[in-house]
């Protein structure tokens, strides 16, 4: 049975009694073009290490498995789980997580080799499965995957737009965001109400960051971001930022108050207008002011 044609995927889910749940976001790709597109996006060869969240019924696994060397996919919905075992029987470099990516320990995962991720990912968790990969001590070196359209859209978006956000600069921080290619609905079964995006983010070459500092960038900014109405003097002077300095979590947060001089002293050292908003300054500008402050 083919996994890209509607009527057999139809039969595969009646013969298993599995009906798609909307809350686990279970909109399978049955689109043999747009799974070619993914595959080919993801670049993925004989040498790679791949993690996919989500495997459905195991459309995007199973091409997967025939090319790299090692393929960890997640499913959290324990329904699938004898469907997909059955299915990926024939594939030994096939590892099947059976559990919540959000419980999955995916740093340990980076370390074990995964370079790749390349995933179809559920809209109710999608942005927040990006951000625990993204922040990652040691993040993949590229990330392929379906999301909302509208979303992908505030990935890519320019400092002063209105999609310009925190997850914006988070993203933009450590990847470059790239749309390939925009997804109808009737690419899915059941069809979701909204059109989707395959999205490729490549991790830019970068010098091995301070993780204190890193920590700091993303406390600083999620700070500023949920006051993003207001000018940066406004939010920063005198502002307090909680954050940790390692990846252990039963470390104490580091509290870092921001007095009025050092803020404004460090607007001028950037050439920074202290009437600015968060959502005009890009990510260098965020990066230095990070920088600047902690120091």
């Amino acid at each position: 049975m083919k996994l890209t044609r509607i009527s057999d995927v139809q039969a595969i889910l009646a013969e298993w009694d599995i009906r798609p749940q909307k809350s686990l976001g279970q909109n399978f790709l049955i689109d043999a073009n747009i799974l070619g597109i993914m595959i080919d996006t993801a670049g993925v060869t004989a040498g790679d290490e791949a993690l996919e969240i989500g495997a459905g019924l195991g459309v995007l696994t199973e091409p997967l498995a025939r090319v790299a060397r090692r393929v960890v996919t997640v499913e959290k919905d324990p329904r699938l789980w004898p469907l997909l075992k059955e299915r990926l029987k024939a594939f030994p470099n096939v590892e099947l997580i059976c559990g919540d990516m959000m419980q999955v320990d995916h740093e340990a995962l980076f370390r074990s080799g995964i370079g790749k991720v390349v995933a179809n990912l559920p809209y109710s968790v999608g942005s927040a499965i990006l951000v625990n990969l993204v922040q990652a001590a040691t993040p993949p070196a590229q990330l392929t995957v379906t999301l909302q359209q509208e979303v992908a859209a505030r990935l890519i978006a320019k400092p002063g737009h209105k999609d310009f956000g925190l997850l914006t600069l988070w993203i933009q921080l450590r990847y470059d965001a790239a749309i390939r290619k925009t997804v109808s609905p009737t690419c899915f079964y059941p069809a979701p109400g909204v059109s989707s995006t395959i999205l490729n983010l490549v991790r830019k070459e970068q010098p091995a960051d301070d993780r204190s500092a890193r920590q700091f960038f993303y406390a600083l900014t999620k700070f500023a971001f949920a006051r993003r109405r207001k000018q940066l003097k406004t939010i920063l002077c005198g502002a307090n930022i909680r954050y940790s300095a390692s990846d252990r979590l039963s470390d104490l947060a580091i509290e870092s108050h921001l007095n009025t001089e050092n803020v404004l002293a460090a607007f001028r050292q950037l050439g920074i207008d202290p009437r600015t908003r968060p959502e005009e300054l890009g990510v260098e500008q965020w990066r230095r002011l990070a920088q600047a402050l902690k120091d």
